[in-house]
């Protein structure tokens, strides 16, 4: 079984767990990106995130 490393919930379903979309403009064409979060559902701890891609129309260079 997985727990949480803050508060020691037990993680076994995707209810357990959130998922939020940040946003950060990186690099010197400013192209923005989806990156993503992995929350433990109780106490919000980020347990894990990744990159999803570029956005549509994502401010790149002009």
């Amino acid at each position: 079984m997985v727990h949480c490393p803050e508060c020691q919930s037990t993680l076994s379903s995707s209810e357990d767990i959130s998922f939020e979309e940040t946003e950060a403009r990186t690099g010197f064409i400013r192209a923005s990106k989806r990156f993503y979060t992995a929350n433990c559902a109780s106490c919000g701890m980020t347990i894990g995130s990744g990159v999803a891609g570029a956005k549509a129309n994502g401010g790149g260079a002009t």
